[in-house]
C-alpha cells in the first residue's frame, strides 16, 4: 500500500484538475522504471483506467493504482509534496529504498 500526505493529496487534487482529472473518479498511477542515478526511478501519472493486472487502492481519498511489478517496490511508501523556494515537489519516501541518489527522484534495494 502506498500512503498520500495531506499535502500531496492537495497539490495531486490541483495537478488533476488542471489536466482535466477528477481526483475522486481517476486515479493516481505510481510506478517504478528503470533508470536515474541509483538504477530505478519513480514514475507519477494520472490515468482514467485501470488494467487486469494493476492493484488499485485508495489512500487519504486518493485513488492509486499499481502496476504489479512496481507495487514489490512501493509497499509501505508515503507520496509526500514538499513546496517552497526550496522544496523538490512530489517525495517518495521508500523504506525498501537501501539507497536514494541526490535528488531523490531514483532508488536502490
Amino acid at each position: 500500500m502506498i500512503n498520500v500526505s495531506d499535502t500531496a493529496k492537495t497539490k495531486l487534487a490541483v495537478l488533476m484538475s488542471e489536466d482535466g482529472f477528477a481526483i475522486d473518479q481517476d486515479y493516481v498511477r505510481v510506478g517504478v522504471k528503470s533508470g536515474g542515478c541509483s538504477g530505478l526511478s519513480y514514475d507519477l501519472t494520472f490515468d482514467k483506467a485501470t488494467t487486469d493486472t494493476d492493484k488499485v487502492f485508495e489512500a487519504n481519498d486518493v485513488r492509486i493504482v499499481v502496476d504489479k511489478k512496481s507495487f514489490l517496490y512501493l509497499v509501505g511508501t508515503t507520496l509526500e509534496f514538499s513546496g517552497g523556494l526550496n522544496g523538490k515537489g512530489f517525495v517518495f519516501n521508500n523504506p525498501n529504498a537501501q539507497r536514494t541518489c541526490g535528488c531523490g527522484e531514483s532508488f536502490s534495494l
